[in-house]
């Protein structure tokens, strides 16, 4: 998956396929580009899974965290690490970028890419997870939001639909995960040799 969505082909077509949001009409996709960094995680770990993508938007860059998990069972506290690596994400560009005193950052998209068999049932906002002991502390409880690609609920009735429209790549790797028997696999190579002829 770090392979595949190394391509920027694949970035624009998650986003133009499945994220529903009005700010994706006005991205400027020739501007899309691979970050390279790593983080470490307080187990001393790097990871080596998520990827991390810049583009323009609204001729500022705008940054998209692509967190690639393929475990069996959905994160309960997703939204505590994605938070965490936000936080490391700017770190990252403050020092990079040698920000100064009154320099903005840039807005992080975090979003969560998961091909596990069972539902995704996590809280996608942070502050699902902290317990609202009195209203008075609600504005020091963190406000943080992830998207989520549940993959095996994208259904392929939604799958049919980017066929009859247009050739999507991000949607023809999942209806690739989603394949039950030898026949749809084979049935899909065919799909996917027949569209990726052009260069």
């Amino acid at each position: 998956y770090k392979l595949l969505f190394s391509h920027p082909e694949l970035v624009k077509d998650l986003l133009t396929g499945f994220v529903k949001e009005d700010w994706v009409s006005e991205i400027d996709f020739s501007t899309l580009e691979s970050v390279e960094t790593s983080f470490i995680t307080d187990d001393l770990r790097e990871r080596h899974d998520d990827k991390i993508w810049r583009v323009k938007f609204k001729g500022k860059w705008l940054y998209l965290y692509l967190l690639l998990e393929f475990q069996s069972s959905d994160d309960y506290f997703m939204a505590v690490r994605i938070m965490t690596y936000i936080g490391l994400l700017y770190q990252d560009i403050i020092r990079s970028q040698s920000l100064k005193r009154g320099d903005a950052l840039p807005p992080v998209v975090p979003m969560v890419i998961y091909n596990g068999r069972p539902a995704w049932k996590s809280p996608c906002e942070i502050k699902d997870l902290i317990n609202p002991v009195h209203p008075s502390l609600e504005k020091f409880t963190p406000h943080l939001s992830y998207w989520l690609l549940d993959e095996g609920r994208v259904g392929d009735e939604k799958l049919d639909e980017f066929r009859s429209k247009t050739f999507n790549l991000t949607a023809e790797l999942i209806a690739f995960e989603l394949c039950k028997s030898p026949e749809e696999i084979r049935k899909h190579i065919s799909r996917l040799h027949e569209n990726l002829k052009e260069p």
